[in-house]
């Protein structure tokens, strides 16, 4: 019977597609971790009443806010898939310094989650709003997303000054933000983009979203990022 129920439960986790685990044996090999479990909100702080644990699934309610790592995070590479509905609004954070703070431009960096084709926004948005782009200051390149209601995959590279953002296998954005000339697109200031360090999390902007296959490996030199990436090439023609 236990082995019954062992076998059910293996099947049921890949009928969703869903591991709280890093399965991909490239990644497991470069040392990735997963950030979510899949059952609940350990390792996580700030709006835990509105996301939730759902079949592996970690999803934003309708209400959202700011829900970040309890740990800290300076270099890194940071890869989930997100689900947007029609309109869906939602981002990414980085280096934040103050879990209580603001966290889109004062005391954290937004990279936008939108579907950018809505109702909502198309063609009132600007550039700097697309989905993918470091809100307010780097603007992401266009047509990367999957229609609304399929999943997309992100990878965020956080190496330095260097900031790379991939939207389902393509570079939208690759950036040292350090060399972003000033006024920014949005004409605020934008001090979090000197942090060298912070938590990383989801800014729910009253929106249904979901998310999945959260994990991360962390850098520990600068320059490792690209360094990697060539690995898990390698690594993954070998296995072909």
């Amino acid at each position: 019977m236990k082995k019954c129920f062992f076998l059910l439960l293996v099947l049921s986790l890949s009928v969703t597609g869903v591991s709280a685990q890093v399965t991909d044996p490239a990644e497991k090999e470069l040392g990735f971790v997963s950030l979510f479990n899949g059952e609940n909100l350990d390792g996580w702080q700030g709006a835990v009443n509105h996301y939730f644990a759902k079949d592996g699934i970690l999803v934003c309610d309708k209400i959202g806010g700011n829900l970040l790592t309890a740990e800290q995070y300076a270099n890194f590479i940071f890869r989930f898939d997100f689900k947007l509905k029609a309109n869906g609004n939602n981002g990414v954070t980085f280096r934040a310094s103050d879990p209580a703070g603001e966290l889109s431009f004062n005391k954290g960096t937004e990279i936008q989650l939108l579907d950018d084709t809505g109702v909502e926004y198309a063609g009132k948005i600007a550039e700097y709003q697309f989905c993918g782009s470091i809100y307010g200051v780097a603007p992401a390149k266009q047509g990367s997303l999957n229609p609304v209601g399929e999943w997309n995959a992100m990878e965020i590279l956080c190496d330095g000054t260097r900031v790379k953002i991939t939207i389902n296998g393509k570079d939208v954005v690759d950036v040292k933000v350090d060399e972003i000339k000033t006024p920014y697109p949005d004409h605020r200031d934008h001090p979090a983009l000197r942090n060298t360090a912070g938590y990383i999390g989801f800014l729910g902007h009253n929106h249904e979203l979901e998310f999945r296959n959260l994990r991360i490996k962390t850098l520990n030199q600068f320059g490792q990022g690209e360094k990697v990436l060539t690995r898990e090439k390698e690594l993954k023609a070998k296995s072909v």
